[in-house]
């Protein structure tokens, strides 16, 4: 053979240099994860190269096996149709699509591969109360259900990736080289982004419908914490409206449609049971436990708190003392 012809000449550096000193280090990496309704372990997640002319007879797989051609030509059948490869370029083989691979006789090829198996999940039964939050767990269902029914229907052909999805291997392969923290984390992201991408780059993925946000309830939320995290201060109507961007005649509407009770009250209560709870367990005087639980005095906690219960806070700390063994 030519050895000027088996030799690359570039007139940049190669992007992926850096997995070329261990190509396949990613692969003996057991990763396994959850995506949406969907289990997905990583068979391959490496860089390789064709030498000019190398030829990789007719295969298929019952997996996804991606892949991208980051430098050099080639050429790969698709079942029986032969497209020409080059720089830049990307395509998809599997489940069970026959396909041949070969480099061109004058130039090598490197490509990257990510080889996973996709696998569908038994949805779980959802257990706790109807109030429990899915902290974005219906999105993530709804978007990998999107993107994998985009890749079960892509067109057996190559195409360009407009959307840099090779760019994914580097992120994977610098995070476990550099020993980064958060290691799965980093190669859980990169493949996802990879199946994104790459669906993306064929046609567009169709949006789930992400619901938009009650906005009453979303300012009560907010409201409601500020006043928890600041209750033992002079708080106002009108300082917890600003911290929420709404109007005081507003703020007090939600809070009237969210408790039966206006904002004062709310704000009462709130810091009656801190006292409460202070009285029974500490032996600090009721001066102390009025000032750090926000009422100017402890003349003006006797009353509130007389009005509240019928009793005195002294009276109530002698019926609730806890006393400490």
């Amino acid at each position: 053979m030519n050895l000027e012809c088996s030799t690359r000449v570039t007139s940049k550096p190669y992007a992926f240099d850096l997995m070329q000193e261990q190509p396949y280090a990613l692969d003996r990496l057991d990763l396994e994860f959850r995506w949406g309704n969907y289990g997905i372990r990583m068979l391959k997640f490496h860089h390789t190269s064709f030498p000019p002319g190398r030829t990789v007879s007719f295969h298929k797989h019952s997996d996804y096996e991606f892949h991208y051609i980051p430098r050099g030509r080639g050429k790969v059948i698709l079942g029986e149709v032969p497209y020409a490869l080059q720089e830049g370029m990307l395509y998809l083989t599997g489940p069970n699509v026959l396909h041949y691979q070969e480099a061109d006789e004058q130039e090598a090829m490197d490509e990257l591969c990510l080889h996973i198996d996709i696998v569908k999940l038994e949805v779980e039964a959802s257990h706790g109360s109807s109030d429990t939050k899915d902290w974005g767990i219906k999105w993530e269902v709804a978007e990998a259900e999107a993107c994998i029914q985009q890749l079960q229907s892509l067109p057996v052909r190559p195409a360009v990736d407009q959307y840099r999805a090779m760019d994914c291997f580097l992120t994977a392969y610098r995070a476990w080289h550099e020993n980064q923290p958060g290691l799965f984390t980093v190669l859980k992201q990169a493949i996802i982004q990879i199946l994104l991408r790459t669906a993306r780059t064929y046609a567009s993925v169709p949006q789930p419908d992400l619901p938009s946000r009650d906005m009453k309830h979303y300012r009560y939320q907010q409201a409601v914490q500020f006043i928890k995290d600041n209750y033992m201060e002079p708080l106002t109507l009108e300082v917890v409206a600003e911290r929420v961007q709404i109007s005081p005649r507003q703020l007090q509407r939600i809070f009237r449609e969210h408790t039966n009770a206006t904002f004062s009250e709310y704000i009462e209560q709130l810091r009656l049971t801190h006292i409460c709870s202070e009285l029974s367990l500490s032996s600090e005087t009721i001066d102390q436990i009025a000032f750090r639980n926000g009422f100017s005095s402890s003349n003006y906690l006797h009353y509130v708190f007389k009005k509240k219960f019928g009793i005195t806070p002294m009276q109530y700390r002698q019926q609730h003392h806890v006393v400490s063994p």
